[in-house]
């Protein structure tokens, strides 16, 4: 009478070991999908925030190829700062994507930010989640070009009056100072440029061989969507 009880117990026990096996084995496979998407939605993350910073840092370099170019025109320092015709640089978001193996779906350029947006070259794959097989991961990524120096251009200096007799008329003889040389009308002092860091930068019209890099003006960082 034991033993036959003892067999049936067994049996009775027998499908429940595989429903608990069955339902450990879907455990498994769902933690393995949620795992597969997690690395797709990671690559893409990947590559959506290394192409923003790409394309932002193309541009800034850009900016300061017009910096050499207006360094001796204060005036346009701001311009300079404030991103107005900074180029659009999302071309080198497009290849740094691809080298993280996505695609660019959506650049946006707006001076000195970048919105971009990417999506995963590889799908999930076959899993036991009905319906993700080709599912792609999509990720997005902000950069932004912050300026780090601050200047203040220096007030209008009024005209000298040229030097004459009382009647008005020209003595001939040259200003002082001329047109030539350090310090002279045609060669205004530039303004210091106040960077962070505690540093700053006193340019000198006559001797512009060392000019602040992209680096030194600039600061290129992801940002919060």
């Amino acid at each position: 009478m034991t033993r036959s009880r003892s067999h049936r117990d067994a049996g009775q026990a027998f499908p429940i070991y595989l429903t608990v096996v069955a339902g450990l084995l879907f455990l498994a496979f769902a933690y393995f999908a949620v795992g597969q998407a997690a690395v797709n939605r990671n690559g893409a993350q990947t590559a959506a925030d290394a192409a923003a910073l790409a394309a932002a840092q193309e541009t800034r370099d850009r900016l300061t190829d017009d910096w050499v170019r207006v360094v001796l025109d204060p005036k346009q320092w701001k311009d300079i700062f404030a991103g107005r015709g900074a180029v659009d640089s999302c071309w080198r978001a497009d290849r740094l994507a691809e080298l993280n193996d996505a695609r660019v779906t959506q650049c946006r350029s707006s001076g000195l930010r970048y919105e971009v947006e990417t999506q995963s070259n590889k799908p999930i794959g076959d899993n036991v989640v009905p319906g993700t097989a080709e599912r792609k991961a999509h990720a997005s990524a902000v950069a932004v070009i912050e300026p780090l120096c601050t200047f203040i251009l220096p007030s209008p200096e009024p005209t000298p009056l040229p030097t004459g007799d009382p009647t008005g008329e020209p003595s001939g003889e040259p200003t002082p100072g001329g047109t030539d040389g350090p310090g002279s009308p045609g060669r205004p002092k530039l303004p210091t440029l106040t960077c962070e860091h505690g540093i700053d930068w006193e340019l000198d019209p006559d001797h512009l061989t060392d000019l602040p890099g992209p680096e030194d003006l600039f600061h290129v960082h992801l940002a919060d969507n």
